[in-house]
């Protein structure tokens, strides 16, 4: 478990309170265990910096990235690397070596879990499949169906990480493959409803895997309006902490909330595309129950 005094001395201003958590990070005690996930999305195999005529020139980049990842997880050694989808597609890297890149440099950083978006169908399932096995993480998805598929072995419903003695279930939620991948790319995956998915995941990871905190990586969106997105499963599923958003390459300054069905809140963070930041959440834990979750974004050009 980190140390107080060493966390609270390297993390200064963690980020602002949000409305619904309860955060007291000046008055912990020795008793509470601080989880530190930090997530990215849409990465789009965004290798180097980007270019001088971009309008985020010089931010980004694997390699600052994995400074970023190594100086943090010092810090705090309880800590979770994620991925929301669309790792691939965007850049010569990804025509000229088919994921194989990509994947390597995640697992090279040091990426713990990963879900799917649609462009990682770009160049079928069979090719998908032999891109994973350049990829030494997990990855989940709980609405992708990949049974009798060649991703079978390879794509789980969710996993399981115990950090810090506190259970973490963690899953992944797909965007439909409606006038996005080409059904020839998609062939023998069946999508399934995001919201009873989760429902039905959640469920298991709360009751049967006895999960303290529980974490969606989501390639459905931030989008409003009641359409199907991330606002829309954190709205009437119960029991998911966090959904780390993908797909919408939203820039977002901060985390929001969404209220669940029964009262509680989650909380959702998207930070943009080519992984021109990181985003990082803070979850403190006492005597074993979430007590207090804040949140920032980590930009990658001073990293």
């Amino acid at each position: 478990m980190i140390n107080r005094r060493t966390f609270l001395a390297t993390s200064a201003a963690v980020g602002a309170t949000l409305t619904g958590f309860p955060r007291d990070l000046l008055n912990a005690s020795a008793a509470e265990t601080v989880i530190t996930i930090l997530h990215t999305n849409d990465t789009h195999s965004q290798i180097d910096p980007l270019p001088e005529n971009d309008k985020y020139a010089g931010k980004g980049g694997v390699a600052r990235r994995a400074t970023l990842v190594k100086r943090v997880r010092k810090e705090n050694p309880n800590m979770l690397l994620i991925d929301a989808g669309d790792v691939l597609q965007g850049t010569p890297y990804f025509n000229f070596y088919k994921g194989e890149v990509e994947y390597k440099a995640m697992s090279a950083i040091g990426y713990d879990v990963g879900t799917l978006g649609n462009h990682e169908f770009d160049n079928g399932v069979e090719a998908l499949a032999a891109a994973l096995k350049f990829a030494n993480f997990d990855l989940v998805s709980a609405n992708y169906d990949v049974k009798g598929t060649v991703l079978e072995e390879r794509v789980k419903r969710y996993v399981v990480k115990t950090v810090g003695g506190i259970r973490v279930g963690l899953f992944g939620l797909g965007v439909s493959p409606v006038a996005l991948i080409t059904p020839a790319n998609f062939k023998g995956v069946t999508y399934m409803d995001p919201v009873i998915a989760a429902r039905d995941v959640v469920k298991k990871l709360r009751e049967e895997e006895r999960c303290s905190l529980v974490v969606c990586m989501s390639h459905l969106g931030y989008v409003k309006n009641g359409e199907q997105g991330d606002l829309l499963v954190a709205s009437q599923v119960d029991g998911i902490d966090f959904i780390a958003s993908g797909h919408t390459h939203t820039f977002m300054d901060q985390p929001v909330t969404q209220t669940q069905p029964c009262g509680a809140k989650t909380l959702i963070f998207q930070v943009g595309k080519s992984g021109i930041y990181v985003g990082r959440v803070d979850f403190t834990f006492r005597t074993g129950k979430l007590a207090a979750v804040s949140g920032r974004l980590l930009d990658l050009r001073n990293a």
